[in-house]
Parts: C-alpha cells; sequence; structure tokens
C-alpha cells in the first residue's frame, strides 16, 4: 500500500493529475471546448501509462 503511495506522489504523476485538473477546469469554466480538453487529456494519459509500462517491462 505505501509503495503504490510513493509511486504515485512521484513527479510525474503530480504533473499528470495537476494538469488534468487544470484542463477540466478550463473546459467546465468554457474556455476550452470539450474537443480541446479530450485532446489534451488523451495525450497526457497516453504519455503516463505509456511510460508506466515501459518502466515495468
Amino acid at each position: 500500500m505505501w509503495d503504490r503511495l510513493s509511486r504515485l506522489l512521484c513527479v510525474k504523476s503530480i504533473v499528470t493529475l495537476v494538469t488534468t485538473g487544470v484542463f477540466a477546469y478550463l473546459s467546465v469554466k468554457g474556455a476550452i471546448t470539450s474537443r480541446e480538453f479530450m485532446t489534451v487529456f488523451t495525450v497526457v494519459i497516453a504519455f503516463y501509462f505509456g511510460t508506466q509500462s515501459q518502466k515495468e517491462s
């Protein structure tokens, strides 16, 4: 459990979560469209999980 928590708090994870939060806020506020949000969100999540799977193999 502690090992998972420590991995969650690495810099890459924090950047991913903050970026997702900022773009979600901008989307709700109306500053960006839902299409722009989905594009950015998809890239961020793909990068995050892509680097996680490379690290495990």
